[in-house]
C-alpha cells in the first residue's frame, strides 16, 4: 500500500507550480500530495521584510494550490519534528523538498533528512533555485571557480533542461493534517506602517511573475546593457524577487533570455550573464560558507572596520547621509523593498569605504529591508563591494556617488523621486518614506536636508591608507 500513501512536499523558497522538478515528479506519481510550509529555524531568523514577502508568497501559492485541488499546510517548529509529526499524522513515508545551498538551510535540511531516515522515512532532495548543482561545475583542476568570469565560459553553451510544465491537478489526501493560520504567524508585525507601503509596489506570485519576464523579454532586454544602470529608468527585469521566493524557477528565466538572445536582442546575453552572477554567488556560498559571515579573503579580517552602530550608521540607514543619491537609495529600499543595483554598489561602497563601517552591518540593513533579500547575493554582493569577497579586479574599487549622479543619474530624476527635501513638489515616493519609517526616527518631509556626514575625498582618502596598510 506504500504506492498509495501520500507524499510530503515541503517548499520553502519555491513557491510556484511550473519549473518544479519535485513537484512535477510528485504529481506524476499520482499519488496523493501534502503541500507543506513550515515556519522553522531558518525562516524565523529572516528579517522584517523577507518575512512579509514571505507571507504573500505563502498566501498568493495557497490560491494557486486551491486552483488545481490542493492546498497548503502551514506548521511552526523545528524542521525535523514538524515533519515527523506529519508523518505519524498522514501515514506518510515519502518527504521531498528542493534543495537549499546556504549553510543554515543546508544544517537544517541535513538534520531533518537524518532524523527522518532515522525513523524509517524517505526523505530526497531534489534540484532547487539555480540553474547547476553546485558540485556539477567544475575547473579544469577539479576545484570550484573563485572568479566569475571563467565560470560564465564554462557554462553559457551548456544545455540547460527545459523547464516542467505546471500540474494541471495535484491529488489530495483523503484526509488534511491540521494547519495553522497564516495570520497566527504574525509575519507581517515586523514591518509595522512600512508594511501598508510596500503594499503599493509589491508584484507577488508566479502569474505576475511569468508577466514580468515577458514583458522584459519583449522590451526592456534589447537595451539592458546599455540602460541597466540608469536607476531612474525601467531599464532591467525586476525578477531578483521573484527568483528569491522561488515564483519563477530559474531555467524558465533562462530559456526566455536564451530565446531573446537567438532573437539578436543584444542586451539579452549580457541579461545571461546577470544571471550566471546569481549562480556564481550560491557556488561559491555552497563551496565557502564562511562568505556569509566572515571575509571570503582572511587577510581582510585585519582591515580597520568598525562594528560600532553610532549615529552615523542610522544617517545611513535613514538615508540622510546628505549625499544625494546614497540617499536616495536608500529610501528606495524603505519605500519599495528593493533598490537598484547600482544603488546597492553605491551605498556599499559609502559604507565601507567612505565611514569604514564593516560590511556586516549593510548585510544585515539589507536583510531586514529588502523583500528580495537571498542569503548567497546578499553576502557575495557585500563582500564584493567591501573589497574582501571574490573578485579579480587588481585595485581597491571606491564609487564616488558624485559622479556616479553625473554618470546615471544627470538631471537627479532618481534622486528627487525619493528625496522629498530636494524637490520642490515632491512626489508619492518621496513622501512614502517619512509614513514608512519608523516613528522613534521623528523624521519629516519639512526637515532640512543633512549636511554630508563626510567629505568623500576625506573618506576616500582615509579609506586608500587602511588599504595601503593592509
Amino acid at each position: 500500500m506504500s504506492d498509495v500513501k501520500p507524499i510530503i512536499l515541503w517548499f520553502r523558497r519555491d513557491f510556484r507550480l511550473a519549473d518544479h522538478p519535485a513537484l512535477c515528479e510528485a504529481s506524476k506519481s499520482g499519488r496523493p500530495i501534502i503541500p507543506v510550509v513550515l515556519l522553522d529555524e531558518v525562516a524565523n531568523t529572516f528579517g522584517a521584510a523577507s518575512k512579509w514577502r514571505m507571507s504573500k508568497a505563502i498566501e498568493h501559492f495557497d490560491v494557486a494550490l486551491q486552483k488545481i485541488g490542493s492546498r497548503l499546510i502551514l506548521r511552526r517548529g523545528t524542521a525535523e519534528t514538524e515533519l515527523l509529526n506529519l508523518a505519524k499524522e498522514t501515514g506518510a513515508e515519502d518527504i521531498w523538498w528542493s534543495r537549499a545551498y546556504d549553510p543554515d538551510a543546508i544544517k537544517r535540511d541535513t538534520r531533518a533528512k537524518s532524523e527522518l531516515k532515522r525513523a524509517g522515512l524517505r526523505a530526497k532532495s531534489w534540484p532547487g533555485h539555480i540553474l547547476f548543482e553546485p558540485w556539477t561545475i567544475a575547473t579544469k583542476k577539479g576545484g570550484f571557480y573563485q572568479v566569475y568570469s571563467p565560470m560564465w565560459r564554462a557554462v553559457k553553451d551548456l544545455d540547460v533542461a527545459q523547464p516542467d510544465a505546471a500540474p494541471e491537478r495535484i491529488v489530495a489526501p483523503a484526509n488534511w493534517p491540521v494547519s495553522d493560520r497564516l495570520e497566527d504567524w504574525a509575519l507581517e508585525k515586523g514591518m509595522k506602517y512600512g508594511g501598508r507601503v510596500l503594499n503599493r509596489y509589491a508584484q507577488i506570485g508566479e502569474a505576475a511573475a511569468k508577466e514580468r519576464l515577458a514583458r522584459f523579454a519583449r522590451g526592456a532586454i534589447k537595451d539592458y546593457k546599455d540602460l541597466r544602470d540608469y536607476p531612474a529608468l525601467n531599464a532591467t527585469s525586476h525578477l531578483s524577487e521573484f527568483l528569491a521566493w522561488g515564483e519563477i524557477g530559474p531555467r524558465t528565466v533562462w530559456h526566455a533570455g536564451l530565446q531573446a538572445h537567438k532573437k539578436g536582442h543584444r542586451g539579452a546575453e549580457h541579461f545571461l550573464k546577470e544571471l550566471v552572477w546569481r549562480e556564481f554567488a550560491y557556488h561559491l556560498v555552497f563551496n565557502t560558507p564562511r562568505i556569509t559571515k566572515e571575509n571570503w579573503k582572511p587577510e581582510w579580517d585585519a582591515f580597520p572596520w568598525s562594528e560600532e552602530e553610532d549615529e552615523a550608521v542610522l544617517q545611513w540607514k535613514q538615508g540622510r547621509t546628505g549625499i544625494p543619491l546614497v540617499d536616495a537609495a536608500m529610501r528606495e529600499m524603505y519605500v519599495t523593498g528593493h533598490m537598484h543595483n547600482r544603488g546597492r554598489m553605491i551605498v556599499g561602497s559609502f559604507l565601507t569605504k567612505h565611514m569604514l563601517k564593516h560590511w556586516r552591518i549593510g548585510q544585515k540593513w539589507f536583510e531586514e529591508c529588502l523583500t528580495d533579500w537571498d542569503p548567497a547575493a546578499n553576502a557575495m554582493g557585500w563582500q564584493w563591494v567591501a573589497g574582501s569577497g571574490p573578485d579579480a579586479s587588481p585595485y581597491f574599487r571606491i564609487f564616488n556617488p558624485e559622479t556616479q549622479a553625473e554618470k546615471f543619474d544627470a538631471d537627479q530624476a532618481y534622486i528627487k523621486r525619493f528625496l522629498a527635501e530636494l524637490s520642490p513638489e515632491a512626489g508619492s515616493e518621496a513622501l512614502a518614506f517619512f509614513e514608512a519609517c519608523p516613528r522613534a526616527w521623528r523624521l519629516s518631509q519639512v526637515d532640512p536636508y543633512p549636511s554630508p556626514i563626510i567629505r568623500l575625498a576625506e573618506g576616500r582618502h582615509r579609506a586608500l591608507k587602511a588599504y595601503e596598510n593592509l
